[in-house]
């Protein structure tokens, strides 16, 4: 049974996800009481102890329709709901009108939601909009790869069209770098089965900290009501993984760029547009957008006093929006604290960091990914699961495996630092 509640629900789909942690603890700070969905209640944010209930269903299924339709009716008025990944939110579009007498969803039209969730779709609208994007081939076949393979300006990286829950059965890598012709076919006959299509697209030279983004929220109006910007600093794993350490900073080039996008789409609801800045040239390119859900940055922004987060809430049920939407520059800092101890150590060996700079890095004030003096438990069991991934001399060869494979570490015609593979 649903408790009785004043206010109403927020429920977020993937709590077993790290945005879809942050953004419960998010809702839960503002007295939101939050029901969550989960597709494995052994993962570590299941241990959260801000959540009024959590339910095990599929979460990249139609199972997850039928479970919002189960729970929707126990509900004492409609909820705000919250997709936390990218299956989620495909799911929720696709169905909404099967969910609208239950749930407030504050999201842009399908067709929006598709082109630019969908890479080739996102790299024409950027074009259009006069934004720069890196070199692109699409890969559906050997053919593809082969004709990619003589046009392409190497290094390259290869990532799928939209990540699967098949990719990331495979490899902790968003995408592999390609050094020259024959990389690129390797990599393409060891990968094409975990995806439908592949993206093998230019390489924007550049460190970690090149790697911006610009977090949007359009209200149901389709009017910006708030925006934040930041950069990485490093990630997880290195060179071509998630961020584990960024800040928030100031660059009206990418948030232009992204607003000039969500715009010409007419776009509603959470967005975000990732881009790198070239390090030879100064010219910014658009790399990808997340759309329709929070992201890793929702806590640096919250911590910044942008809440996003609660303005979506707030605009789903025609209440005020916060005070608190306009970026200061504060200096925040965002750490996932585990995955950055380990990209520090190992850009420490490879000696592109010092144990100065490390501490530097950590400096002012801070949001943290998984970690809450408040809510300890799914950071210690994040721990300890990392620690029994270490005593497993299996476990640690697949995941060495897949940190060289992503980064590039084997490639034989290697020249100079490695640098980020900006997604």
């Amino acid at each position: 049974m649903v408790p009785k509640q004043e206010k109403a629900y927020a429920i977020v789909v993937g709590i077993d996800t790290m945005q879809g942690l942050q953004t419960a603890r998010i809702l839960a700070r503002h007295d939101i009481p939050v029901i969550a969905i989960a597709r494995d209640l052994r993962h570590h944010a299941c241990r959260t102890n801000v959540c009024v209930r959590i339910i095990e269903a599929d979460t990249t299924g139609d199972d997850l329709v039928q479970v919002l339709n189960t729970l929707g009716p126990e509900l004492p008025c409609k909820a705000v709901l919250y997709p936390c990944h990218d299956k989620a939110v495909g799911l929720v579009s696709e169905h909404r009108s099967k969910l609208a007498d239950w749930y407030h969803i504050v999201l842009a039209g399908n067709d929006v939601i598709e082109a630019l969730s969908d890479k080739p779709r996102f790299y024409a609208l950027a074009s259009a909009q006069g934004v720069a994007v890196p070199q692109t081939f699409i890969l559906r076949s050997l053919e593809d790869a082969k004709q990619a393979a003589k046009e392409l300006r190497f290094p390259c990286v290869v990532k799928p069209v939209r990540r699967s829950v098949v990719w990331d059965a495979h490899t902790m890598s968003k995408a592999f770098r390609a050094e020259d012709r024959d990389e690129l076919l390797a990599i393409y006959e060891r990968v094409e089965g975990w995806t439908s299509a592949l993206v093998a697209q230019q390489w924007i030279m550049g460190t970690d900290a090149d790697l911006y983004s610009c977090n949007c929220y359009y209200d149901r109006r389709g009017r910006l009501a708030a925006s934040f910007v930041a950069r990485k600093l490093r990630q997880w794993p290195p060179r071509v993984g998630s961020s584990c350490l960024g800040e928030e900073c100031r660059n009206d080039v990418v948030l232009d760029a992204a607003v000039r996008i969500f715009d010409s789409v007419g776009y509603v609801g959470l967005g975000y547009i990732e881009m790198k800045r070239d390090a030879r040239t100064g010219e910014h390119y658009a790399i990808e957008a997340n759309v329709g859900r929070p992201t890793g940055r929702s806590a640096i922004a919250e911590a910044g006093g942008v809440e996003m987060l609660y303005a979506m809430y707030c605009d789903a049920l025609d209440l005020p929006l916060p005070a608190e939407l306009r970026q200061e520059y504060l200096g925040v800092k965002w750490i996932d604290l585990r995955h950055d101890i380990q990209s520090a150590v190992y850009y420490l060996r490879k000696r592109e960091l010092t144990l100065a700079d490390w501490y530097r890095s950590w400096r002012g004030p801070k949001a943290y990914a998984v970690f809450s003096w408040s809510d300890p438990k799914p950071f210690w069991a994040d721990l300890w699961r990392a620690i029994g991934i270490l005593a497993s001399r299996k476990e640690r060869a697949l995941r060495r495996q897949n940190l060289t494979a992503g980064s590039g570490e084997t490639a034989p015609t290697s020249t100079g630092p490695r640098e980020d593979v900006g997604t």
